[in-house]
């Protein structure tokens, strides 16, 4: 029983992860309708940013967290502006191939100035403690990647349902013409999304780089798909749906391999198992709802 109930926290933990990045891809598409594909090379980069700055800078693992939230905020804001501003009058189609051709440019990049040879992550001995708890052992990192978590996802709730930048995000996403009409500055507005759907993926990452420490430029590809399928399975668009379906997919994927543990070569592929299985039942997701098209 104890190991079931330690396989289900593991599950939770993944399923945090996956939340948090894939708040990202559902934030841009609930305001753009795009699927943001460098999303998990932001992920990816962000991971490196506090890497060197532990690494190479000797900072504080905090200081380098809020260090890594800063740039990747930053690289995501500058990702819009070069990649998807000018193309946003452009065809569907164009968008689509220049986030590829971004995705592709980051992965390169980072193969570039960081090489390809696998670094491994910095620890933190007090996140990698383990704390003993009604005989289950946990580590304190699992702690604080569920109540960063909370915390986080409490704060966007807050900004999107009551500030003014909230407000002009659901505008924007209802009717894009009709909010730029009515005063709303578009350009602002689709970059704080950005800053800060990416500035939660730099969160994910670094902790993502704790539990998994090896890191590539390759590293983003494989988790960056399965928080995409996490948004898709709770309904892309809805914040709410993103965690949801990365609590889902989390505990799914550590269940499996604890359950049927010759099958653990073929975790990934439940993933995309679940996702045309939720495409066929409910195409929507499970928060979903249907939108009209902005082209």
């Amino acid at each position: 029983m104890l190991t079931l109930v330690q396989q289900l926290i593991n599950g939770l933990t993944l399923g945090c992860l996956f939340g948090l990045v894939a708040i990202g891809y559902t934030m841009v598409y609930g305001i753009l309708l795009l699927i943001n594909f460098a999303h998990c090379d932001i992920f990816m980069m962000s991971m490196y940013f506090a890497f060197y700055s532990m690494s190479l800078f000797y900072l504080p693992w905090y200081l380098s967290l809020l260090l890594a939230i800063a740039g990747t905020a930053l690289l995501g804001v500058c990702l819009e502006r070069v990649a998807y501003r000018p193309l946003r009058t452009a065809p569907r189609t164009s968008v689509l191939i220049s986030a590829v051709g971004s995705s592709y440019l980051l992965e390169n990049l980072g193969i570039v100035l960081f090489g390809a040879v696998a670094k491994s992550f910095p620890t933190v001995e007090y996140l990698q403690e383990i704390v003993t708890i009604a005989g289950l052992r946990v580590q304190r990192l699992v702690f604080f990647v569920i109540i960063a978590m909370v915390v986080l996802v409490g704060a966007l709730l807050y900004i999107v349902n009551k500030t003014k930048v909230g407000i002009a995000m659901r505008a924007v996403s209802r009717d894009f013409e009709t909010s730029k009409l009515m005063g709303v500055n578009i350009n602002l507005t689709i970059s704080i999304t950005f800053a800060i759907g990416s500035g939660l993926a730099a969160v994910g990452g670094f902790m993502w780089g704790l539990r998994y420490p090896q890191i590539t430029p390759l590293v983003g590809a494989m988790p960056g798909l399965k928080c995409f399928i996490a948004a898709v399975i709770g309904g892309i668009g809805s914040i709410k749906g993103a965690i949801v379906g990365g609590l889902i997919l989390g505990v799914m994927e550590i269940m499996i391999v604890y359950l049927f543990p010759g099958a653990s070569g073929y975790r990934d592929v439940f993933a995309f198992i679940a996702l045309i299985l939720i495409l066929c039942i409910k195409p929507t997701g499970l928060f979903g709802e249907e939108l009209s098209d902005k082209a």
